[in-house]
């Protein structure tokens, strides 16, 4: 498994605290956070990493942060996360972090956490299910992120952007390659000047995330009268899935330009499944951002391109939210994270590095009256 690092000084740190425990101080407060994913998949196995990290960073400050997780390994099944946070409930958590595989599933679930007064941080949403207190989403609009992947592939397909053979674009260190920025260099372009075969490995058909991610990317691809969709089949976020759906397509379409992938697990499926079967013309991208499909693929040219997702965000912000929220501090009620384009030539901004910001955990206890 690989170790997930945030920024050189703080990776540093917690790798001598996880070495020797040195520099951790007596502890002042102590917190268990629960945090239940839909799945075991690397995207939120990333998550958890950072919540690790946050947590040994945390200790040199004199703060005992204990992760309880509970994951289920097969995201179609509902009724398991449901379980897995009223379990959490019963461990008496003092805060639960959530990526919900089915919002509609979850709702009873969140009005127990309500219920016992346990501050509910979700991830991977931008907006509160109706009728249910958050205290603190962390996540992005999915339309956006699908939206970012369609220009994306436009641009792989010889639109304007960061990649050839289309004309390139000169970005300055440190550009996020957001939707505002793809929309800025669209907007004068011809979208009936590229044509193409492409064909969607989506996630699980009818969920939120798989519905809102389609969207967005027939926003954008549905002004390109050239662009035939030739096929789309689920992939249930699974990589084997993803694979074997991957094949599918490519056996059944021996002219095809592209995959899109709505989630990097079906990606490094498809990619896999494109070398197996020797069809090196087929362009794959996708969505998420994790070591595995940045180190592995990104930079090998495997995918193209990827939109990011912020899983070490959703672990290092969601250990400071939750501190926060227990404490009776002031929270930001949405933190977006901006989904944007990654490529070969800014995969050093996500990998091994991902750029975040220290907490000031000192900070945080005197506002919340611990010395």
């Amino acid at each position: 498994m690989r170790k997930a690092v945030l920024g050189l000084a703080a990776a540093a740190l917690a790798l001598t605290l996880t070495a020797t425990g040195a520099f951790a101080e007596e502890a002042k407060y102590s917190i268990k956070i629960g945090w239940a994913p839909p799945n075991v998949t690397g995207v939120f196995e990333t998550a958890e990493q950072y919540m690790q990290l946050a947590a040994e960073d945390a200790k040199a400050h004199g703060i005992d942060v204990e992760i309880v997780t509970i994951a289920t390994p097969d995201e179609t099944q509902f009724e398991n996360q449901v379980r897995a946070l009223e379990n959490l409930v019963q461990q008496e958590c003092d805060a639960i972090i959530c990526s919900p595989g089915s919002v509609d599933a979850c709702l009873n679930a969140f009005k127990e956490i309500n219920d016992a007064g346990i501050p509910l941080i979700l991830v991977n949403l931008d907006e509160a299910p109706e009728g249910i207190d958050v205290t603190s989403i962390i996540g992005f609009n999915n339309i956006t992120a699908g939206t970012v992947s369609a220009y994306a592939l436009l641009d792989q397909l010889g639109g304007p952007g960061v990649i050839e053979p289309g004309d390139m674009v000169d970005v300055e260190d440190g550009t996020y390659l957001d939707q505002a920025w793809w929309e800025e260099v669209y907007k004068d372009f011809d979208y009936s000047s590229i044509a193409a075969k492409v064909a969607i490995i989506e996630g699980i058909s009818g969920t939120i995330y798989s519905i809102q991610r389609n969207e967005g990317f027939h926003n954008v691809i549905d002004q390109c009268d050239n662009i035939e969709i030739v096929q789309m089949l689920a992939g249930d976020w699974d990589r084997e899935k993803g694979n074997k759906a991957a094949e599918n397509i490519l056996m059944a379409n021996d002219e095809l330009d592209a995959i899109w992938a709505s989630s990097n697990e079906m990606g490094m499926g498809a990619a896999i499944a494109k070398e197996t079967l020797g069809r090196d013309e087929v362009l794959i991208s996708t969505n998420d951002g994790t070591p595995e499909s940045i180190g592995d693929f990104i930079m090998k040219d495997r995918i193209v391109t990827e939109t990011w997702h912020g899983f070490p965000e959703w672990g290092w912000y969601g250990v400071e939210t939750a501190l926060k929220a227990v404490l009776g501090e002031e929270i930001e009620p949405f933190q977006d994270i901006r989904p944007r384009t990654e490529y070969a030539g800014n995969a050093e901004d996500f990998y091994p590095v991902a750029h975040l910001q220290d907490i000031d955990w000192d900070g945080i206890l005197a506002a919340g009256g611990i010395e």
